[in-house]
């Protein structure tokens, strides 16, 4: 397993807390299908990692969504540094897919999923996720989360 549950960080937010999990629960059925595709590159490995990938992708976009509605909704005051950090993922996402989809290169994906991914995912939610949530069930962020985000 990529990510353990209890590598997540927690937030004041239920509703993030499940979409985190979901989260790895999807990037760590992505990255076994990795590694059966490099245990014998066939076609059908080869599309299973590209429907799980997409699959992934969906759900990030929703799991974005869903927290840039409720930051806009309740007037986030960091909201574009947070929506910044989210677009950035999504471009980086759209790159790893589409050199997936060009070269099959699951050494590639595989240091993305391994090296770059949760390292990101950790740090983001330990940040601006943190933050996000504590304003989310306050109303405010506390003036030292808006320091470190």
């Amino acid at each position: 397993m990529l990510i353990e549950e209890s590598d997540l960080p927690m937030v004041a937010m239920d509703f993030m807390n499940e979409v985190h999990k979901e989260e790895a629960e999807l990037i760590n059925a992505l990255f076994e299908r990795v590694l059966a595709y490099e245990a014998d590159a066939s076609e059908a490995n080869a599309n299973a990692i590209t429907e799980k990938y997409q699959e992934w992708y969906t759900h990030t976009l929703a799991h974005f969504k869903g927290e840039e509605d409720k930051m806009v909704e309740l007037k986030f005051p960091p909201y574009p540094l947070h929506k910044q950090e989210h677009d950035i993922a999504v471009q980086r996402m759209d790159e790893v897919f589409a050199d997936w989809q060009q070269s099959k290169n699951a050494q590639s994906l595989k240091m993305y999923l391994i090296e770059e991914l949760p390292r990101w995912l950790i740090q983001h939610i330990s940040t601006l996720d943190v933050v996000t949530a504590r304003f989310f069930s306050t109303g405010f962020p506390s003036a030292a989360d808006l320091r470190h985000s």
